[in-house]
């Protein structure tokens, strides 16, 4: 029934919208459509859809629910779980019902047929028109799985849908050891579109993109690189790129500190004045302090991230392996609140050690003891609250730019394959982290400057409130982005440096690069 309804106007073109309207003015199927490459959307094609359409309402209520999809699919011999028919419903739900209508039904199948035919595309490496088990081999090992051929041939053979006492859907049904389109499409089709694992993989959101700040989306792994261990190597290769990055980095860095704190309307410190400050004060080597620190925390906080990451998307997520954008966002703020927590005691040690004048301390541990010995134990959590405020909106409007450039991208100019680039995700992870920097940066200045209280001579105690309106009254609006300019530039180089960083240490690591 499903494969009766799909597009065979390649074979036979579609009869046009005059005779088709003149067959059957009566049903939806009479309002014709352009092909358009995905689903067809012929006046002939429309008619099946409506057959089907028929089929699955079992209540006959002109809707489709998820319990309809269930029954309807169970009918069909397709069994589809709970958590996978409600995604259907709400990929393809625009005016938020509950249910999908005629209209609602043919859009969701266009856009999934559409996603499929780019990820079937990007798994024939052959472009043969068909998938063998030697591509899905290929395919598993470049996500850095390597199986057997018989497994290959296994995964090809046949899947096993919904529960382990579900039934056995084949996807070769002819028994030829390969997929053609059509196979493909028959089987895929009223799968939830977050069950596309090609799409998922090119443009997963990754903590790669590393700019120095420590509000980023945790990374996230697939099930075989967690069953196989691979994603230890990509947290270690991830974990060297960051310390390249930000050492690279580290001069625009602490430019970007000392402008938080000691930059006003009587002390404009610009760019070039503040290296030429630097280095007059304390030599080239100066440009570098609190870079130490900064290298040394990637570590614990990455691992803190993943793993407290991992147990939020049990506590948050429907689905742990598709989370929704604001499941992700929910997810990865937590996680990200719980591993700052645990190594925010570096963070202000780090903003110590950057604004320390030469001879200060000899070291990171001679400047925790005398932080200790002056300012007691509450000093180490200084900018606790603007910290953990900032994570929220840097991560939502980093995910939130990120989602909508994937989607733009995907709508208007991916044609042979899903496959984005280097260029294309540098760019967007690029502009997403800058676009959440820019969200959280007056959060940001506030941290930094309270973390830095004792040592700025005669600095009063503040709290975060009081000094929101003091930086207001006394330098405007304006005052709350003091350094953001050193701040930007170092954006690209960290970007460009990480990512190629981060590649070749895969290579090492023995994890295939894409």
């Amino acid at each position: 029934m499903v494969s009766s309804v799909l597009c065979r106007c390649v074979a036979s073109p579609p009869p046009d919208a005059a005779a088709a309207a003149s067959s059957s003015a009566s049903s939806p199927a009479s309002v014709g459509d352009p092909c358009g490459g995905a689903v067809c959307g012929g006046p002939d094609h429309r008619v099946r859809l409506w057959s089907l359409f028929q089929t699955l309402d079992v209540n006959r209520d002109g809707g489709l629910c998820v319990n309809d999809l269930a029954v309807g699919l169970r009918r069909l011999g397709l069994h589809r779980t709970e958590g996978e028919l409600r995604k259907i419903v709400q990929a393809g739900d625009k005016d938020l019902d509950g249910q999908l209508d005629f209209e609602e039904f043919v859009h969701y199948l266009q856009d999934h047929e559409k996603k499929l035919r780019l990820v079937f595309k990007s798994l024939d490496k052959k472009n043969d028109g068909r998938i063998d088990a030697q591509e899905i081999m290929q395919s598993l090992r470049d996500l850095g799985v390597k199986i057997s051929e018989q497994q290959a041939e296994k995964i090809l053979k046949r899947i096993r849908t919904g529960h382990f006492w579900g039934p056995v859907t084949y996807m070769d049904k002819n028994g030829t050891m390969t997929i053609d389109w059509n196979e493909w499409r028959d089987y895929h089709l009223l799968h939830p579109v977050e069950n596309i694992p090609e799409i998922i993989l090119y443009w997963k959101h990754s903590t790669i993109f590393d700019v120095g700040e420590n509000l980023t989306v945790p990374d996230e792994f697939t099930v075989e690189e967690r069953q196989t261990g691979m994603w230890w190597r990509h947290l270690v290769a991830g974990g060297g790129a960051g310390a390249v990055s930000r050492t690279c980095t580290a001069p625009l860095d602490r430019l970007k500190v000392l402008m938080q704190v000691h930059a006003s309307r009587s002390n404009n410190m610009c760019i070039i004045g503040g290296f030429t400050q630097m280095i007059r004060e304390g030599g080239a080597k100066s440009l570098w302090r609190g870079n130490g620190i900064n290298v040394l925390k990637i570590a614990p906080e990455s691992a803190i991230k993943f793993m407290a990451y991992e147990q939020m998307k049990r506590l948050v997520g429907s689905d742990q392996e598709t989370l929704r954008i604001h499941e992700r966002l929910v997810a990865g703020s937590l996680a990200g609140a719980i591993a700052q927590s645990s190594i925010y005691p570096m963070e202000v040690l780090k903003t110590r050690m950057a604004l320390r004048k030469t001879g200060q301390y000899s070291g990171m541990l001679d400047c925790a003891r005398r932080i200790l010995a002056k300012e007691g134990i509450a000093a180490f959590y200084k900018g606790y609250i603007p910290n953990m405020l900032g994570i929220i909106p840097y991560a939502g409007i980093d995910l939130a730019v990120y989602e909508t450039l994937k989607n733009t991208w995907l709508q208007r100019y991916a044609v042979n394959s899903a496959d984005p680039g280097v260029f294309v995700l540098l760019a967007c992870g690029t502009i997403s982290s800058t676009c959440g920097q820019l969200a959280s940066y007056p959060l940001a200045l506030v941290r930094t400057r309270m973390q830095a209280q004792a040592s700025i001579e005669g600095a009063p105690e503040v709290t975060m409130s009081s000094l929101f309106r003091q930086i207001l009254r006394t330098e405007g609006a304006f005052g709350l982005y003091r350094g953001l300019a050193p701040n930007f530039m170092k954006v690209i180089p960290a970007v460009s440096i990480s990512y190629v960083v981060y590649e070749n240490l895969k290579i090492t690591l023995g994890v295939q690069s894409r």
